[in-house]
């Protein structure tokens, strides 16, 4: 069966019509071989936006003491997709992610970061790769190449004690370009969000005590900032009902700087993504809500969770040949950041067709079953 789906494209503003050819979308409709197969129409006016992305999310294991449970991440994934997240970035877990992932037709996309490399201390004891600092670039070496070509390195852990060396971090970042991968680096701390930077990671993941007077460098140098704020904006308020302490400080005084940073980094040209690293998933369009408010432009935080996270990881937006993967919404979601996460349509890989998690809009239509079809006709070859 082919798909027709029609609406105004984000984030160019273009009304077009898509069909399906395969797994990817064509702006004719498919002639020659498969021709004059059945034609459905699925949606036919509204919003159209490239599939939402969450490029911070560990399916497979909500807890460290749980361990690493592949029926876990079939929910989890499927979770994802119900809530129009048709692309995932995992940024380690705590085994590497089975190849069945990557061959199942109903469920996301996955870029994965493999395991987590840890140096001593900095890191939940048994859940990532425990090795010594000269073993680190090897060990992210390896992960690199055993995933999806990120590896995810454990920048700092404490907020009282030291991160990764520089010329420890500079040298597993080193040896994965070197070999075509791409590094993201967890920093909660000064000194952790420094190196990462200072070492040319891909990456900041949470970027707590980030200094502003870096963002330039990490404009220049390509250094995304996933400040993943709906998994810290909880624990900013129980932190403020703590007594005081140079512990509650610190953590405070990071925490107000994560969303500061938002808008800075848009200003300094810094690519700014959203990222859950939250249960349930599926909750991405919470954390493009959360960039919003902390001042990211309304297109440019539909865009986090979207077109610009896809364009970073690789993938094009709604074109001739892109992947068929899309959310339909009645309304602009860049003009009513609530829709975000309540699509009327998800369309997977070009087979997989369902309805947001809140059911049917009123304007994009009534079931498969009862939309318009006919035939593309064309000569078969």
């Amino acid at each position: 069966m082919i798909m027709r789906i029609r609406g105004v494209v984000l984030p160019e503003r273009v009304e077009r019509t898509f069909w399906t050819d395969g797994e990817v979308l064509r702006t004719e409709p498919p002639a020659g071989r498969g021709a004059g197969r059945e034609v459905e129409t699925v949606v036919d006016g509204g919003w159209l936006v490239p599939g939402l992305v969450d490029v911070h999310t560990h399916p497979g294991a909500e807890e460290p003491e749980h361990g690493f449970d592949e029926a876990a991440l079939r929910r989890h994934l499927e979770a994802h997709r119900d809530a129009g997240v048709l692309l995932v970035r995992t940024p380690g877990t705590m085994r590497r992610m089975p190849g069945w992932v990557d061959t199942e037709p109903g469920l996301p996309r996955v870029r994965s970061a493999g395991r987590w490399p840890a140096t001593p201390g900095r890191f939940f004891p048994g859940v990532g790769r425990d090795l010594r600092e000269d073993r680190l670039p090897g060990a992210a070496v390896e992960e690199a190449t055993a995933a999806s070509g990120w590896c995810k390195i454990i920048g700092d852990w404490r907020w009282d004690e030291p991160a990764v060396p520089l010329d420890v971090m500079t040298a597993a970042v080193d040896a994965v370009h070197a070999v075509g991968g791409r590094v993201a680096v967890h920093c909660q701390t000064a000194e952790g969000s420094r190196n990462a930077v200072l070492s040319g990671a891909d990456s900041l993941e949470h970027g707590m005590h980030l200094d502003p007077g870096l963002l330039e460098l990490m404009a220049r140098q390509g250094t995304a900032y996933i400040p993943t704020l709906g998994a810290f904006a909880e624990s900013a308020e129980v932190w403020r009902g703590r007594e005081r302490s140079a512990k509650r400080s610190a953590w405070l005084a990071g925490w107000e700087g994560m969303v500061a940073n938002v808008r800075a980094a848009y200003e300094a040209g810094v690519t700014v993504l959203a990222g859950t690293d939250t249960f349930p998933c599926g909750t991405v369009a919470a954390e493009s809500r959360q960039l919003f408010d902390a001042g990211l432009p309304a297109g440019e935080a539909v865009g986090a969770a979207s077109w610009t996270a896809r364009k970073w990881l690789g993938l094009p937006g709604l074109a001739d040949g892109a992947p068929a993967d899309l959310v339909a919404y009645d309304r602009d979601p860049t003009a009513h950041p609530e829709v975000l996460g309540r699509p009327a349509r998800i369309v997977l890989r070009g087979g997989w067709c369902g309805r947001g998690q809140d059911g049917p809009s009123s304007r994009i239509g009534e079931s498969l079953a009862d939309q318009g079809r006919d035939l593309v006709l064309a000569e078969p070859q």
